[in-house]
């Protein structure tokens, strides 16, 4: 296989499958129970196809498992070394890259001068408003799953900690807005 990189989502997938052989619906009670939803744009529904994606890619392999009791047979999946080998490289350069910032909030920085004053705070206190609630279900999930790894609780420690940090730059950057008179560019 040749070297490709991996997306977020492929990755966050190819992780709880290393962890242990899975199939598709505890790989959703684990994204939805350590937090994860909040930063790995994983759906439900892109679970399946995910799987059958890195499958093509030689990184996985399903195997259908018959049902233990009453119910479906369920394709459990299981790493492959080359996804082994993909998985560490991304997760090396995760690590080791930070990552650019949300986009959108900076393409609205850069064009605050077409709303007047009143426009820009009020669009920061919703955002504001936003971040607290993000970080109130993050602490909220974080009670939730009691004693865990380190490493998931390091997803949540460094989520509460950059959200606690957005919120206080977003708190100093309206006090700057407030000094200004009438538009923002003036």
């Amino acid at each position: 296989m040749s070297e490709q990189s991996l997306t977020n989502a492929e990755l966050a997938i190819l992780s709880l499958i290393v962890e242990h052989d899975r199939y598709g619906y505890e790989i959703e009670q684990l994204l939805e129970t350590r937090g994860m939803r909040a930063w790995t744009e994983v759906s439900f529904s892109s679970i399946y196809y995910l799987l059958k994606k890195l499958e093509r890619k030689g990184l996985v392999s399903g195997k259908c498992q018959p049902p233990s009791g009453p119910g479906k047979a369920r394709v459990v999946y299981r790493v492959l070394p080359p996804g082994r080998a993909a998985l560490e490289q991304g997760v090396q350069e995760a690590l080791s890259i930070p990552q650019s910032s949300p986009p959108a909030f900076l393409l609205g920085l850069a064009n605050l001068p077409v709303l007047q004053k009143e426009e820009i705070l009020n669009a920061l206190t919703g955002y504001q408003q936003a971040l607290n609630e993000r970080e109130h279900d993050l602490q909220q999930a974080r009670s939730n799953i009691g004693s865990s790894p380190y490493f998931v609780q390091a997803m949540f420690d460094y989520s509460l900690t950059l959200l606690q940090a957005e919120d206080s730059w977003v708190k100093r950057f309206q006090s700057t807005v407030e000094a200004l008179d009438g538009k923002s560019g003036s």
